[in-house]
């Protein structure tokens, strides 16, 4: 009687170990796709602001090699006058 009853005590006892080490197994692996989406997201992020970075920058290039700025150009009152003669 008490070879059954030790053999079943240690039968429960297995049974909650690996009912612990699985629920344990499942929480870790629900956290690290918790992460990892998190971060996907982080970087996809990051990859559409350093995107939008590189456009502006190079609008600003073909704004510099149009020789226009943010600011309107000056006009010479010299060709002003020439061009007011010629109408």
């Amino acid at each position: 009687m008490t070879k059954s009853y030790t053999k079943l005590k240690h039968q429960v006892k297995s049974s909650r170990y690996y009912i612990f080490w699985g629920a344990a197994t499942v929480a870790v692996m629900a956290g690290q796709i918790y992460v990892g989406n998190g971060y996907r997201k982080m970087s996809e992020s990051v990859g559409d602001l350093t995107e939008m970075i590189e456009i502006q920058i190079e609008l600003e290039q073909i704004d510099r090699r149009r020789g226009t700025g943010p600011y309107m150009p000056m006009i010479d009152p010299d060709d002003y006058i020439i061009w007011e003669e010629i109408k």
